[in-house]
Order: structure tokens, then C-alpha cells, then sequence
């Protein structure tokens, strides 16, 4: 994560208006797009790959931001990690290594972050990744039935608790519009817009 973010999330945490609990983190991605997959992207080879936005159900070249952030009650999410793989780059695969030095605490995700490796291996930093339920190969109708309202309830809990995350991408596009790479020329131009923005959101919130 670039120094000057690191210094605004810095400078907020001492701010008395942003409390939050270490106890809970919520976990997602949000693409960053170069162009779309129509076209064939050229810009920030090292970086860039072509990927499928299911949200709105396109595919595109660019990049993904990966947000690991403390969640605050009523409140939009505390960044703790920021960070950016190529769009092709597996979510999962992108904070595996990052995960289990979160310490002590509930993490909340959506199915992509599902993986019984890395809860065991959260298991030895005293905490746990919670998920919506995945279908369970092999299972009958009889018990997918007999299972599903305990396993819808879980499910939207867990959602619940994760939602805000999304709300933190969603407003990080309303104040600079970080989603649309479309004038980026280059790798560094690609840094530059995506941290650029974030440090810009962040001064929204500091002042």
C-alpha cells in the first residue's frame, strides 16, 4: 500500500469520529477497468488481464482492488489493506497469504473466499472466515432440504455483515469515479489512478 494512503488511514484512526472493532473484518474486490473486453488491452501489460464483472455483467481488461477493512457499525468499513492484482487474479488467491496475519477476529466474505486450507490455517491466529454455505456435492435433495433454512439464515448473516464493504467500493466511485481506468496509458498511470483516488476519498474523510 502506498506511503501517503498508509499515512491518511494513519491520521484517521486517531480521529474519535472512526472508531471501529478489531473483532469483525469484512473482505472483497472491486474491478478497476482499462477498457472493455471487446477490445484488446494493451495498456499496463504487467499488470492487466481480461476478467468478467458479473455485477454488471461484462467482461473487461484491467485490474481488481482487494479491500480488507474493519468493520464499523452503521458506519462505512476501516481500511486495513488495499491492494491490486490483475483482473484475472482468483480473489481467494490474491489475500491467501494475507489472511492468516489477521489476528483474533471474525472475517467476513462472500463464497469466492470460501476454502477449508486457509480456515484451518486462520485457525493458529485464534481466528475464523466465515462464508456464505456453499451446496455440498454429493448431497441429496431430501437433506439439501432439510438443511436449507438453517443454511439460508447463516447465509444472509453472514451477507449482512459483509454488505458494507460493498458500500465502501460504492462510495469510493461516487467521489472519484476509480472504477473507470479508461484514460490510463500506462503501468505507472494505473498506480497513480488507482491510489491517487483512494488517497483522494480518504482526504473526504479526514477533512
Amino acid at each position: 500500500m502506498p506511503y501517503l494512503v498508509q499515512l491518511i488511514l494513519n491520521d484517521l484512526k486517531t480521529l474519535k469520529n472512526t472508531p471501529f472493532s478489531k473483532d469483525i473484518s469484512v473482505i472483497d474486490a472491486l474491478p478497476i477497468m482499462l477498457c472493455s473486453g471487446k477490445k484488446y488491452g494493451v495498456v499496463a501489460p504487467e499488470l492487466s488481464e481480461k476478467s468478467y464483472c458479473a455485477t454488471k455483467g461484462v467482461y473487461y481488461w484491467g485490474v481488481k482492488l482487494h479491500a480488507i477493512a474493519f468493520s464499523r457499525k452503521g458506519k462505512l468499513p476501516f481500511p486495513e489493506f488495499l491492494g491490486i492484482t490483475s483482473a484475472a487474479e482468483n480473489d481467494l488467491e490474491a489475500v491467501r497469504n494475507v489472511l492468516p496475519g489477521l489476528f483474533d477476529r471474525t472475517i467476513c466474505a462472500d463464497k469466492a473466499y470460501s476454502d477449508k486450507t486457509l480456515r484451518e490455517n486462520l485457525k493458529q491466529s485464534n481466528s475464523e472466515l466465515l462464508t456464505p454455505i456453499k451446496l455440498v456435492k454429493g448431497d441429496s435433495i431430501q437433506v439439501r432440504q432439510f438443511k436449507k433454512a438453517a443454511d439460508d439464515l447463516f447465509s444472509t448473516a453472514v451477507s449482512n455483515v459483509r454488505q458494507p464493504i460493498e458500500s465502501f467500493f460504492n462510495w469510493l466511485i461516487q467521489k472519484t469515479n476509480i472504477q473507470d481506468a479508461s484514460k490510463v496509458r500506462n503501468t505507472k498511470g494505473l498506480l497513480i489512478h488507482t491510489f491517487g483516488a483512494i488517497a483522494t476519498a480518504l482526504f473526504f474523510w479526514l477533512f
